[in-house]
Formats: C-alpha cells, structure tokens, sequence
C-alpha cells in the first residue's frame, strides 16, 4: 500500500446497510483503491425494516427489498461466504470456504442476528419462527397467509410488537409473552410501556406479562406453549423476539476488543485491540460496534438503529481515507422510528439513559404526545408518539444539555406536565433485548497478566 490513504485494500465484511453506505461514501470521498464486500447472505444489500411491517402485511414481497445503491461501488462482491477470521499480523481476512482476502484497511459491519430459542429440539419444530433476515420475512408471511388459528409472540420489544400489529391487521389472534411489566418497556420505561400495553389490549392482542415461556410444544410440528403460571396456549405459529446477538464471534482470535456486545471502538470508529489500543487500520460501524458518546457520560452505546448504521458507516468511511487532522467523530444524536397499532413513534436521545419522564405536549389518554427523558437535571431523550414534527426541537435541547425538565418551547403543551420516574427496568428482567443499549465503560474480555520469575 502506498502512503496515499485513497489507495490501496479496503475490505468491508458485512454487506448490508452499514457495509454499502461506506462503500459509498469510500468511492465519494476519492477512494480509488480494490474494493471488496464479504456478505454471508447470498442476496446483494436489502432493506430490513420492512420486513416486520410490509412484508409481513403481503404489501411487499420480501426479495422486493432491495437497497437502491446511491452510486456504482466498483467492488468486488463475495456474496454467500462468511468471514471466520482475522488475521491482523498478516492483514487478512479469513472465509469459510477456505479462501483469504488481504486488506490495508478493514471496516467490522457484520451487525446481528436474532437471538434464537435456547431449546434447540423446540426450535426447530415446524412452526418456530425468528424474524431478521428477509428469508425468514418471507417464509413467515408465506405461514400467516395461510391462516393459523393463533400466533405466539415471545418477547414484547420493538420487532414483537411490529409483528403482533402486522397480525392483527391481518386479523389473526395474537398471544404476546413478555417477562417485564409492558411492551416496550426496556426501550421507553413505565410510562410509555403502560400506554403500550393498553393499546395492544384494545387491538385485541392476548398481552401476557410478567411471565416466560417455559416450553414450545409439538411432535415435529408446533402445537402450543407452556407458560410459568402453570397455563398453557394452543398455538401453531410462535415467534420468537427476544432481541438480536452481535456478530463478533468470528473474530474471537483476532486480538480485537470483541464480544458479545459489539466490538469497541472509539467516535472515530477505529478499533480497540483487546489491550485497549487503538487501531489505525480496522474499524468498525452498524450494529455491531460499541462506540462512546459525551452526551451519555461518555458510556460505550450498541445501536440496532437504521439511522445509526448509516451514519456511523458514513463516518467510518471518511476516516479510513482520510489524514489524522481531517477525521470527524460520530457524535450524531441516536433517533429510531416505529409503526405499530396504527401509532407513529419516533425517538431521538436515548430514553433508558434517564432518571424522569415527562409528557411534555400532547396527552396519554389520546396517545398523541411527546416525553421527555431527563437525567441528573437534563434532556436526554424525547419520543413522540403521532407527533413527530415536534422531536427537532427536542433533539437541539438534548445536543445542548439543556435543563430537564423542558421549558415551554413548542405548540401543542402537554395537559400535564408533571415529571415522574422513567421506571426503566433492568434489562435482565425482560423477555426482549434493549435496541439501545449502555454497556458502560468496560470490555467484554478480561485480561490476566502475568509477569515472568525473575
């Protein structure tokens, strides 16, 4: 590789949305060296978020969500091979059919998968769905089209709540199994989680909470569930939502500061070794990076978020061609979006960072309004449920440490604005995984040193 940083190897593993953004960005930005994208699925770069609402509604078939490329990425594509390995002394990276593929510079995008069911004979009964792929989309919407009786739902997050509204638009009855108080409670906390609940109930949803399934029952097919209050469920369809596991095993002999909750790297995306230095040749953005944020006290946030891959992928992309004194950080404000029940809710901050909540314009009762999370005395977050023109306003009060609770500042004022707990539970206690998620300031792997007798 020559000293010129818009030359030589770039090697992206992960060909989703994270990995086609900075591929993008890499060609905008002048790169004009090999480019290669390693994708373990063998369809190029598609969309994820409507495959838990259109797809699932059979407005959209799930091979018909294609990411449209902004630009021709000039890249070679290793589609339908996964990566097992890093070699960073060598500066390659391994696949499983046997192949490498040498890199100057490497960018980590291989973000999750869905977290399966611990039972692996009850898993794999005929019946037993998980939902994060766009196969698994498509044979899902292939069986609700065929009409079950009745569906389960283990795990009241943002997916399983999607899923149980894509359900009950279709008209089919839908149990939900949550082991926290509400939905969505491990991402909004009490407040909006109870006004969740309601809604789900008067959709005509089966809302269980407060308790786990204990058992998928079936003889090769799926016929029901058991839960730990000792009921059972018929049910021939189950889904199971219990949140997504980052890709980092492959990289489990790399050296690298990777594990279970992402691979760590600083605001300008470049990796941690397992020693805690820095990296200046490998990167990482999407899902599976953990990354630190000032507005958050600086803790390392995981983000399972569509603006976030985009963003920090566009970051990481700048950075891996560009000088030392012209690198930007990836400070952008965390947002995410969700359709369900016939409710709009859009987030930007991170709501499970707080300490209070209040309902700063609109109103529960008609589930219009916009909270507002506060920490230690100020903003951090704001969801806005049918009221999303609001959350601009917000976001400039997060970005700028404003005091919490909020002043008067926009239309529409809350008919109480009275803070009370944000009630964020631990996320042990729930059934779902968080898509926000605060890991604090350590690695994942703990080192033992030891020192030669001398």
């Amino acid at each position: 590789m020559s000293g010129e940083p818009r030359d030589g190897r770039i090697v992206i593993v992960g060909a989703s949305l994270a990995g086609l953004r900075a591929a993008e960005t890499l060609r905008a930005e002048g790169f004009a060296g090999s480019l290669t994208l390693i994708g373990e699925e063998a369809r190029p770069p598609y969309d994820r978020p409507p495959l838990s609402k259109q797809v699932l509604l059979g407005k959209v078939p799930a091979d018909r969500t294609g990411l449209p490329q902004r630009r021709d990425v000039h890249a070679e594509w290793r589609l339908g091979v996964r990566a097992t390995g890093v070699d960073p002394a060598g500066k390659r990276v391994l696949l499983a059919d046997g192949s490498q593929v040498p890199y100057d510079r490497l960018l980590i995008a291989t973000g999750t998968r869905a977290r399966p069911w611990p039972n692996q004979d009850e898993a794999a009964l005929d019946g037993v769905f998980t939902l994060r792929t766009g196969e698994d989309a498509g044979r899902l919407a292939e069986r609700l089209d065929a009409g079950p009786r009745r569906v389960l739902i283990i795990g009241a997050g943002f997916t399983g709540s999607e899923i149980a509204s894509a359900c009950r638009e279709r008209g089919l009855e839908v149990t939900v199994a949550e082991r926290g108080p509400a939905p969505l409670v491990g991402a909004l906390g009490g407040t909006l989680g109870a006004l969740a609940a309601r809604l789900q109930r008067a959709h005509g949803v089966d809302l269980r909470c407060g308790v786990t399934v204990t058992a998928l029952e079936g003889n090769g097919r799926l016929t029901g569930a058991r839960f730990s209050d000792g009921t059972r469920l018929d049910a021939d369809v189950a889904v199971v939502a219990l949140g997504a596991v980052r890709n980092t095993e492959w990289l489990a002999e790399s050296e690298l500061a990777a594990g279970p909750r992402g691979v760590t790297c600083d605001a300008g995306c470049r990796a941690f070794d397992m020693y805690g230095i820095v990296t200046d040749d490998v990167f990482a953005a999407g899902d599976v990076a953990r990354f630190p944020h000032p507005l958050f006290e600086y803790q390392l946030l995981s983000l399972e978020h569509w603006g976030n891959a985009v963003a920090q992928a566009e970051v990481a992309a700048h950075n891996m061609v560009s000088p030392g004194p012209r690198r930007r950080p990836h400070l952008s404000v965390p947002s995410f979006w969700s359709s369900q029940f016939g409710l709009n809710i859009k987030s930007v901050g991170v709501p499970t960072f707080s300490d209070e909540v209040v309902i700063a314009q609109g109103s529960l009762r008609a589930a219009r309004l916009v909270a507002v999370y506060g920490y230690q005395g100020r903003v951090t977050a704001a969801v806005s449920v049918n009221m999303a023109r609001s959350l601009e306003y917000y976001r400039r009060l997060i970005e700028t440490a404003a005091p919490f609770p909020p002043a008067p500042g926009a239309a529409d004022q809350a008919e109480s604005a009275v803070p009370v707990p944000s009630d964020v539970p631990d996320p042990h206690l729930l059934s779902h995984g968080p898509t926000v998620a605060l890991t604090g300031h350590l690695p994942d792997r703990r080192l033992t040193l030891v020192r030669p007798a001398r």
